[in-house]
């Protein structure tokens, strides 16, 4: 059965390969942000957790299957709000991940786009990055990349407002 902004590479039957164009489109959509935005190489782990946190936005805040459809630019402000500093993201994500699931599990097989929305998901939760203390700087003096105290933190905690950024960028 296809569901969710899924495509067949062949006809209607049993067997048919379903690719999960939602997550790849907004996969899509959200490297570009970040691309345009030049705030990272591409290769670095930093733009990963960039990359997956602006995907997961644009890919949960798709409440209407309708992702493949939808013109970038009407999406910007919702994806800015989702993204702000101030918004509980991460409580977010998990309320929406787990809608999603539940309605999955009433369709006939896996969901290949919650599939990799999920393992992003995980990487993004499970991963750290180093990064500067903001918080340990002394005197409140500015310090360069390289100088001062480094923390681990969650890679979606780092990701998040590079992706904001980027939408602003853009």
């Amino acid at each position: 059965m296809l569901h969710r902004g899924h495509q067949s590479t062949d006809g209607a039957g049993g067997g048919e390969l379903t690719v999960p164009m939602a997550w790849l489109y907004a996969e899509y959509i959200a490297d570009e942000l970040l691309r345009t935005g030049d705030l990272m190489p591409p290769t670095s782990f930093e733009f990963r957790a960039g990359r997956d946190a602006l995907a997961l936005t644009i890919f949960l805040s798709d409440t209407d299957g309708e992702l493949p459809g939808i013109r970038v630019v009407t999406q910007l402000e919702t994806w800015l709000s989702l993204t702000a500093y101030d918004q509980p993201w991460q409580s977010w994500v998990t309320e929406r991940m787990s809608q999603l699931a539940a309605e999955a599990a009433q369709l006939e097989g896996p969901d290949p786009d919650l599939e990799l929305a999920s393992a992003a998901w995980r990487w993004l939760e499970e991963t750290e990055l180093l990064a500067p203390d903001l918080n340990a700087v002394p005197g409140g003096a500015a310090a360069g990349e390289d100088e001062g105290p480094k923390v681990w933190t969650p890679a979606w905690q780092l990701g998040l407002p590079l992706g904001h950024l980027a939408i602003h960028l853009f």
